[in-house]
Order: structure tokens, then sequence, then C-alpha cells
């Protein structure tokens, strides 16, 4: 009886050490699919870039006005702090998606340097426009083509999008090639899956590369995503730059220390 009560007893602390593993698993699992945030906690930082003065690199934003920028809306935009910034406010809403277009011209080939937040106690989405047009569709003073876009609490962060065209080009932690025929293939970039190492609400700086149908994009120096396009009925190979203010609830969206090399 005795050595019977002691398999039973042994069994019983088996299923109960089992199930609690189990249990754990599923939790942690879950915290980490649902609250990305706190594993990129746990991650170190790439550092802000300096600043330094780069052959060929042209400041496109003084920092002091909008002079060189324009919008269909102005009144959404400003310079705070030494940055170009758009406010989404209780008292000013917007319904629509809004443009700074740079006035320099078309790009076809170049470099981008900015820094760029976003601050909101809200989910929100943001980003810049590059080799794209200003269309009137749904909406006046529209934009679309090639974007660098972010959205706040996500575990991509950032990608390379297609504004009214194809959408995702490549994630964060992508390279993606498009054929002549419209395929797409990807591949992993090393170093650049799993946790951000930035954060959208504190200054960090893009580095877009545009040559041809190559499009590379660093975060504070580092390589996270790349596209290749070479389909010809969807590319763009020229277009405006142009700072977005999206649609959502209140935010504050600024960029700073704007330069451009035009290859």
């Amino acid at each position: 009886m005795k050595k019977m009560f002691m398999r039973v007893f042994m069994a019983s602390c088996i299923v109960m050490s089992l199930s609690a593993c189990t249990t754990e698993r599923k939790a942690s699992g879950g915290d980490v699919a649902k609250k990305p945030d706190q594993t990129a906690a746990m991650v170190a930082f790439d550092p802000l870039p300096l600043l330094t003065d780069e052959p060929g690199f042209v400041s496109v934003f003084d920092g002091k006005s909008l002079e060189g920028w324009a919008a269909a809306d102005m009144s959404f935009w400003t310079v705070e702090e030494g940055a170009i910034t758009a406010k989404i406010t209780a008292v000013h809403p917007t319904e629509r998606n809004h443009y700074l277009v740079y006035q320099g011209g078309k790009l076809g080939d170049f470099e981008l340097k900015l820094r760029h937040r976003v601050l909101s106690d809200k989910d929100v989405n943001c980003g810049f426009q590059y080799r794209s047009e200003i269309f009137d569709g749904k909406i006046t003073d529209d934009c679309r083509g090639y974007q660098v876009d972010n959205n706040t609490n996500t575990p991509w962060a950032v990608r390379l999008y297609d504004e009214h065209g194809r959408e995702t080009l490549a994630w964060r932690g992508e390279r993606a090639v498009f054929d002549a025929t419209g395929r797409k293939v990807v591949t992993p970039i090393d170093g650049a899956t799993g946790p951000a190492r930035f954060s959208l609400d504190q200054w960090h700086e893009y580095h877009l590369i545009c040559k041809g149908g190559t499009m590379t994009l660093y975060v504070n120096g580092r390589l996270v995503a790349e596209a290749v396009d070479d389909d010809p009925a969807q590319r763009d190979m020229s277009g405006v730059l142009a700072l977005q203010l999206h649609s959502g609830p209140p935010m504050n969206v600024q960029f700073k220390d704007i330069r451009l090399k035009v290859m």
C-alpha cells in the first residue's frame, strides 16, 4: 500500500510540473508576441551617428524655417526645437494624410540622411515618401510611390513600402527582390531581425540609398531593409521627396538634420 501511495504521489508531481512548464511557455510566448516592446527594451540600442560634414551631402533644411518645402495645407507644419514639426491635436484634428514636399525637384539616384521621431500616447503611423508623386485621388494632394514607413508598438517598427501600390516591399530584416514579372523573392538580412535596436519615440537616423532599382535603408548605421525593384510595370525611377503626417490620433512628428546627396 505504501509503495502504491508513493507511485501515485510521484506521478501527480510529474503531471503538475509538466503542466506548470506548459503554462509558463504559453504565457511567455504570448507576452513576447503581444508586447514586443518589452523584448526590445532588453536589447541595446545602436547609438545615434555623429553629425559630420560628408562629401557630396547638402543640407536641405536650415533648422529655422520651412524655406524650400511646401504643403497644400501648411497649418499642420511648423519648425520647433530645430526640427520640422507636424502635429495632430484635439483642437486641430485631421482625417487625411498630409505631405510637406521638398521643392528642389524630382530625385532619381540619391542618398538621404535625416533624423526622425514621433511622439504619441497612441499607436500611430508616419514616415516619408521618395520617388513619389502628388496626385488627386479619393482626396486632393495625396501622395503615391515609395515610402519609408514606420509604426509604433509593432515588432517590425520600419519597412520599405509602396503607397497606393504593392504596399509592403520589405519588412525590417528583409531583402526583397522583384523580378521583371513582379515575382518577389525574400531573404533575411543578418543582424537586422529580432527586436529593433532603436525606438521610434527617440531621435534615430535614417540613411536611404537609391541607385537604379535598388533601395537600401539603414537606421543608426545598421542595415535594416533593402528592396530591389526590377519590375518595369511597377517601379519608380524618380519622383518627389515628401515628409508625411499620417491621419490618426494626436501625435507630434519631427524631422531634422536633413541632408541630401544627388548622384
